[in-house]
């Protein structure tokens, strides 16, 4: 049946009896599907039928649904003229993972971060009504996002507002880790209240005795049904303007298509929750929903992720270190928003639960308690993604670089994360901590400057520390090249005498093999480890500009504000007269893919590099044959550039001041 949908108009065509064959169809193609390409998968099994019963009673487009962080949206995209090309999810070219207004008119708002959608859908239904236009504007947030302040302001705006909106409470006790705080667990005790229970099967066991027994119990189902739907957990959304309805099955199809189909009728602000299970129908991912969150390619038979290496990923360094750190420092704590798998931390909160710290979907909220903790007296170590992080941006600022508190940010997934995307890729930190006054930013190359520059910010207590890595494998092993390690200072890698590279955090290594290509072509490059970005090495950094004409700075963040950017306002005080050459991500939203296969569309990769140097070297031939040369044996085919994200500064002819080109 699946084959033959492609809008909800072509669902409509099914009778309501079709519709949980396929529900199975559905799933069993996603399951197939994510097991060759990754993706998010137990969310949207968790709501398989809910996206059914949705598109059965409404039409996208013109009525819009919204999906709050929209990771559960993949039957929404098989549902709207999408199923030819799921098999690109979140592949180069393909299919996003996410919702985006430029791939489909049934997204009509794209997102990645959560708590957004009730504030859009409010937005959406401000401007219909102002239009004149007549359409149904849905959102669908799970419970989980439910802790991010975000939401409640939405909520408090839209049921003043009374404007014609639905709000759908995905309810399924899960966010990413297992759902915190005080909303998630109303949301969850309401359905096991003990005094509740204790009362219902008293009266439960009485109605047995009588005649009519069934009939009875069912009558008093439906009431407690009502009851506790009406009393208990719809209290706090009609306080803040709501009609709520539920909770109810968000897996039986038939209550669904009833309910939706009530509620359509109706009017103003109106919520209703529906209880879901993650993973719903692949075992593997009922019994681990956090597993299956998100995942890269897995045997679809047994569950069983492919491998992915031999060596850890910085995540996973980061996490044993922070246990090791814990059993020598009592005061050390660790927070995280909602994210204790994916930032590492698994292992610290089983072993110091009083000393972790979950805070749910709230970056906001965990940079300012972290603040309160370091005001306190305590070693905060606040580990969030590089792209969440932007969402505290005002209480780095204001409540801990202000106060100059001891705070270590440990910034996961800086650079390019690949196949999540442009909500996704970490590319801005450097350039909006580097405008922070008191704030030292840092990018460790492998395993072992992360331990050491972690060690030293948490024993030394220096006032904020950011300190960025990226998704991916160290690319050493740990202990294999300690180095000479020294706070606040770069590291020279290799010397030469024709011109200076300096690269930060995961271009190191890159660059290391850039080096070894020049050196082959007889140019004899200096590779300088800028592990350090603010403050600067001013002293090494004085140093190469005395010994250089030409130099190069590489990195895996935007163009804009990085180490480029900081070096060339250094050598523009000390008035440089050599040529500086920016490779960073261009001044662009980058979109999904793998990583590699990012790194060479924007010339970030080994051959893009040395394309770039020679613009400034002018050899006898392209140096970057000789990386393809090394590589296969064989000379490449001619072919077209990849972009160059490049800024070159040169001096002018008549000696002023450089042009940026």
């Amino acid at each position: 049946m699946l084959d033959r949908i492609n809008s909800s108009a072509d669902l409509k065509k099914l009778t309501p009896e079709d519709l949980p064959q396929l529900a199975e169809d559905i799933r069993n193609y996603v399951v197939t599907s994510v097991s060759r390409t990754g993706g998010h998968l137990a969310s949207n099994l968790g709501v398989v039928e809910l996206t059914l019963a949705l598109h059965y009673q409404y039409e996208f487009p013109p009525d819009q649904l919204v999906w709050d962080v929209s990771h559960q949206s993949y039957i929404h995209k098989l549902l709207t003229g999408r199923r030819d090309r799921f098999t690109t999810l979140r592949q180069y070219g393909g299919l996003a993972g996410f919702t985006k207004r430029a791939e489909s008119d049934a997204d009509p708002f794209g997102a990645g971060h959560a708590s957004t959608s009730i504030s859009a859908a409010l937005g959406l239904a401000e401007a219909r009504d102002l239009l004149g236009q007549k359409r149904h504007v849905i959102a669908v947030i799970g419970d989980g996002a439910l802790t991010g302040g975000l939401s409640f302001e939405g909520l408090n705006n839209a049921g003043a507002r009374k404007r014609d909106l639905l709000v759908i409470l995905n309810d399924n006790s899960m966010s990413i880790s297992p759902n915190v705080g005080a909303i998630s667990r109303y949301l969850t005790t309401m359905l096991t209240d003990q005094s509740y229970n204790k009362i219902r099967d008293d009266i439960w066991r009485f109605i047995g005795r009588l005649k009519r027994a069934e009939k009875i119990r069912s009558a008093v189902s439906y009431f407690e049904a009502q009851v506790k739907g009406l009393l208990v957990p719809g209290v706090v959304f009609e306080r803040l303007g709501f009609r709520y309805f539920g909770p109810i099955d968000g897996h039986d199809l038939p209550l669904l298509l009833k309910t939706l189909g009530q509620m359509k009728e109706l009017t103003g602000p109106r919520l209703l929750h529906v209880i879901t299970q993650k993973g719903k129908g692949y075992e593997p991912a009922e019994k681990d929903a956090t597993k299956f969150h998100g995942v890269g390619a897995f045997n679809k038979v047994t569950g069983i992720a492919e491998p992915t290496g031999d060596l850890p990923a910085f995540t996973t360094v980061f996490g044993k270190k922070m246990v090791e750190l814990a059993a020598r420092e009592p005061k050390l704590t660790a927070i995280t928003a909602a994210m204790a798998p994916g930032t590492g931390l698994t292992e610290f909160a089983q072993k110091f639960p009083d000393r972790f710290y979950d805070v749910g979907i709230a970056e906001q909220h965990a940079v300012c308690f972290a603040a309160g903790l370091a005001a306190g007296g305590a070693k905060p170590v606040c580990a969030i993604y590089s792209t969440f992080l932007q969402r505290a941006y005002d209480q780095i600022i204001h409540d801990v670089a202000l106060q100059k508190l001891p705070v270590v940010f440990c910034i996961d997934r800086g650079g390019l994360v690949g196949e999540d995307g442009p909500t996704h890729h970490g590319a801005f930190d450097i350039s909006y901590l580097r405008a922070v006054p008191n704030m030292t930013v840092a990018a460790p190359a492998d395993g072992d400057e992360l331990e050491q520059m972690l060690e030293y910010a948490v024993t030394h207590r220096i006032g904020p520390v950011a300190i960025r890595y990226p998704r991916g494998m160290i690319p050493y092993p740990v202990g294999s090249r300690p180095g000479r390690f020294e706070w606040g200072r770069w590291e020279v890698l290799n010397g030469g005498a024709d011109l200076a590279i300096i690269a930060t955090g995961a271009m190191v290594p890159i660059c290391r093999t850039v080096v070894e290509a020049l050196h082959a072509q007889g140019v004899n490059a200096s590779l300088i480890n800028g592990r350090f970005i603010k403050p600067l090495d001013t002293e090494a950094l004085q140093e190469i500009a005395e010994r250089f004409d030409r130099v190069v700075t590489v990195e895996e963040n935007s163009i804009n504000g990085g180490l480029g950017s900081a070096v060339l306002e250094y050598f523009d005080i000390i008035e440089f007269r050599g040529r500086l050459l920016r490779l960073a991500l261009p001044d662009r939203f980058i979109q999904h893919g793998s990583r590699e296969r990012l790194l060479q569309e924007i010339g970030l990769d080994e051959e893009g590099i040395i394309r770039s140097i020679e613009t400034i070297l002018k050899p006898k031939r392209p140096l970057w044959n000789v990386l393809h040369l090394k590589r296969n044996g064989r000379k490449p085919a001619d072919e077209k550039p990849a972009e160059t994200p490049m800024q070159e500064v040169a001096p002018s002819q008549d000696g002023e001041d450089g042009e940026t080109m």
